[in-house]
Formats: C-alpha cells, sequence, structure tokens
C-alpha cells in the first residue's frame, strides 16, 4: 500500500483548501442554473426587438429549427428556449471534453496548484464576460471561454487523490463529492434570489453574474495564497536508502484492478443516459408546471442537500463499486418515475432518486479512475476520465444517436412508461434534448 507524502495535519490542511475553493467554485457556477430558461428568453426577445437577421442568435435559432423539423413529429416552436439550452450545455460540454485532458497533463508536468491558478485566469474571465453581457454574443462568449478553462473539478480530484492513500481514497473522493451537492443546495436558490435584484437594466442577471465574479475572485486568492503544491516530485519511498520501496513501486506501477478502457466506457455509457435528462430538468419543470427560477432553484437545492447527507454518512462508507451499482438502480427508477410524471410529488419523488445517483455513482467511478493511475500520470488519467463523461454530451445528431441505439432505447424505456398520450409530446423534447446534449454539472461539473 503506497504512503501519502503529507503528515496527517497537512493532509487536513491541504483538505481544507480543496473543500473550501472547490465550494466557492461550485456556487458561483451554480447560479446560472435556474436562470437559464428566462436568461435565454431575454436574449432571444431583446435581439428580436432590436437586431436583424445576421445576429449569431438569430443564426442559432435557425439552425435549431432546421434541426426540428428532422424528427418524425416536428416539435413545437415553444421548446427553442429548451433546445437553445441544450445546445449551449453541448457547447461547454464539448470544450471541456477538449481541454480536460490538456490541464491534466499540465499539471502532472509543470504542478497542480501551476494549473489550478491558470485555470482561475480563466475562470475570472469569462465570468467578467457575464457581467458585461448586454447581448447574446457576449454571452456566448462567456460560455465559450468558461469551457474551455474549467479545470477546477478534475484538478481538486487529483490533489485529493495526491494526498491519500487506497484506504482513504473513496472517503476523500466522497468530500470532494459532497463540495457539489452542498454547492447544489444553495447556489441555485442564491443565484434565482440574485436575479431579483435588477442593478444594470441592459443586462437584469449582472447582480448574479457579479456577485459569482465575487466569489471566483476570493477563491482565486484563497488558493494563491494556502494552497501547496501536492504533485509528487520525488520517490515516495519509505526512506531515502530504500529507493525500491514497497511504497515507491505501489505508487508509480499500482496493481491495476480494472482497464482503463472498462472505466471510460463505463462512465460514457452511463452519463450518455443521464445527461440529457439531467439537462432539461430544470426546463421540464419551467414547461410542465410553470416553476419560477425561485421554485426550480428549491428543488435543485433539495437533490444537493439530500446528496450532500448521503454522501458524508452512506457513500464514504460504502465500496466504490457498490456505490456505482446503488446509483445506477436509483437512476434507472428515476427515470421510470420521470416517464410516467403527472403530479408534483413525482417531480419531487424522482429528485430524491436523482439525488442519491448524484451521490454514488460519479464518485465511486472517480475513485476507481484513481487507483489506478500512477501519481506521475494521475492528472492526464483523470483528465481523460472526465473528457469521456463530457463527450457524451456533445455526441452530435440524431443520425449518430440513432446508430448508437440510444434514442431507440431511451424511445422504447419512456414509451413504455407513459400512460398519457399528451405526455408523448415531451418524449420527442427529451430525444432533443438528449440529442444536443446535456450539462448539469452537478454530476456534470464532476
Amino acid at each position: 500500500m503506497a504512503s501519502t507524502l503529507v503528515s496527517p495535519a497537512q493532509r487536513k490542511r491541504i483538505l481544507r483548501v480543496i473543500f473550501i475553493s472547490l465550494l466557492l467554485d461550485l456556487i458561483s457556477f451554480t447560479f446560472i442554473l435556474p436562470l437559464f430558461p428566462r436568461l435565454l428568453e431575454f436574449y432571444r426577445n431583446l435581439e428580436t426587438a432590436e437586431t436583424s437577421s445576421n445576429s449569431v442568435l438569430h443564426r442559432i435559432i435557425f439552425g435549431l429549427n432546421a434541426y426540428k423539423q428532422a424528427f418524425s413529429r416536428p416539435i413545437s416552436d415553444r421548446y427553442d428556449i429548451v433546445l437553445l439550452g441544450g445546445a449551449l450545455g453541448s457547447l461547454f460540454s464539448f470544450l471541456q471534453a477538449i481541454a480536460s485532458p490538456f490541464i491534466g497533463a499540465l499539471s502532472d508536468r509543470y504542478g497542480r496548484r501551476t494549473a489550478l491558478l491558470w485555470s482561475m485566469a480563466g475562470n475570472i474571465a469569462s465570468v467578467a464576460l457575464w457581467v458585461a453581457a448586454t447581448d447574446f454574443r457576449t454571452f456566448l462568449a462567456s460560455r465559450v471561454v468558461g469551457g474551455l478553462s474549467e479545470g477546477n473539478v478534475q484538478l481538486a480530484t487529483a490533489m485529493a487523490a495526491d494526498i491519500s492513500d487506497e484506504t482513504q481514497r473513496g472517503s476523500t473522493m466522497a468530500l470532494v463529492g459532497a463540495c457539489f451537492s452542498i454547492a447544489f443546495t444553495f447556489g441555485p436558490a442564491l443565484g434565482a434570489a440574485l436575479a431579483n435584484v435588477e442593478t444594470v437594466a441592459a443586462n437584469p442577471f449582472a447582480t448574479a453574474a457579479g456577485f459569482s465574479l465575487f466569489l471566483i475572485l476570493v477563491e482565486t486568492t484563497y488558493l494563491y495564497l494556502y494552497l501547496p503544491e501536492t504533485r509528487p516530485t520525488t520517490r515516495p519511498t519509505e526512506s531515502p536508502s530504500e529507493p525500491n520501496s514497497k511504497a515507491w513501486r505501489s505508487a508509480e506501477h499500482p496493481t491495476r484492478t480494472n482497464s482503463y478502457r472498462l472505466l471510460n466506457a463505463t462512465h460514457f455509457v452511463f452519463i450518455l443516459f443521464f445527461s440529457g435528462m439531467e439537462f432539461s430538468f430544470p426546463f421540464m419543470t419551467y414547461d410542465l408546471f410553470a416553476y419560477t427560477p425561485s421554485q426550480s432553484g428549491k428543488l435543485l437545492g433539495f437533490i444537493g442537500l439530500l446528496a450532500s447527507i448521503l454522501q458524508g454518512g452512506f457513500t464514504r462508507r460504502l465500496p466504490p463499486l457498490r456505490a456505482i451499482q446503488a446509483g445506477v438502480i436509483a437512476c434507472a427508477a428515476s427515470f421510470f418515475l420521470l416517464g410516467r410524471l403527472k403530479t408534483e410529488a413525482g417531480l419531487w419523488a424522482a429528485a430524491t432518486l436523482l439525488a442519491i445517483t448524484t451521490a454514488t455513482v460519479v464518485t465511486g467511478l472517480n475513485t476507481l479512475s484513481s487507483f489506478e493511475a500512477a501519481a506521475s500520470e494521475r492528472g492526464g488519467k483523470l483528465g481523460n476520465h472526465r473528457s469521456w463523461g463530457k463527450s457524451t454530451h456533445v455526441i452530435g445528431s440524431p443520425s449518430v444517436n440513432q446508430s448508437l441505439g440510444m434514442t431507440i432505447m431511451l424511445g422504447l424505456m419512456y414509451t413504455l412508461t407513459l400512460p398519457q398520450v399528451k405526455l408523448v409530446e415531451h418524449l420527442d423534447l427529451y430525444f432533443s434534448v438528449h440529442c444536443t446534449g446535456g450539462l448539469v454539472e452537478m454530476l456534470r461539473m464532476q
């Protein structure tokens, strides 16, 4: 068994820095989630009234209209906002899928701290653009910069693995996962509340964006002052005179119990099913139950709170494989309930099952992946693992999905569970969002 390279006291300090910084980052990131429907509706109405048909948003909507006609049952125009949100989610995930392996490899070469601070510089630029986004083009630029620079999650995972041995790895990853859950407890609700405070007439969401920028700046300063380098730079020998010690062999040549290809493929398949539904969740509540951003924020907050409780007391004690199995079962049950959704009680029951999924699957997969990586390649390996998950959000057109059989399988699942004919129209919505990708970084940012 490999020994950790830090003392227990230093490990505790580093974990505290990782936890606080990641919490600030994710709270900032989740501000925008319940605002997406209203935010995109604002830009659509703004550019419809003020700009020509040559604007970026008009061209995107024109492309989405052509996309809608590709379905055997054309999708209603009232789903334009949902499709636009799906397209932006796909873009963000696509950029993260490209950037994650490079950010991880750079952290292996130059250090986790250096890579993370450069990532934070990109995050600051991204949120600053959102503050200044009085038109859709600027907002789109903020999402592009954010997608290319967001490396906080994978680097936090790598740092947590750097300072943990095999016996500590599962509980440490659960702690990282708990950051997501806590952030989703408070972030969306806070973002929705700040959206009601209008300080800039040209950008009604500038208050939420400005506070998000403030949190990112605080996080960057905190990391610069308190985060040490965690990437191993010397052989973790049990003593200087034992260069071939068990600790060195274990750290640099870990016993591989799972193929990395198998773990990446599992991550890919799971997120492929989960992502479209996940990103469409706030849009679905907006469409079916006319949820306001505040109500959507409360629902996401409930999922986050329950997931954080589960991660703190349940997931951290489970073997990673058992955690994954429990989460997949909960995910299947939530899909079944969402397929039969008619009441708000059913919605909250499905949200409970989604919280179980959020608390288990990705945390378990990250733990297993970290076991398979040597210390010198950990950043790159975990970056690749994350990239596989993100790539599922952007696998492209309906024809690609059909060739993979995913649209058929999802169609069969929802068709078997939809008792009401009027809900068949929503089936096309789920297909369209699934085909254009998914976001909610609750699982996702993981």
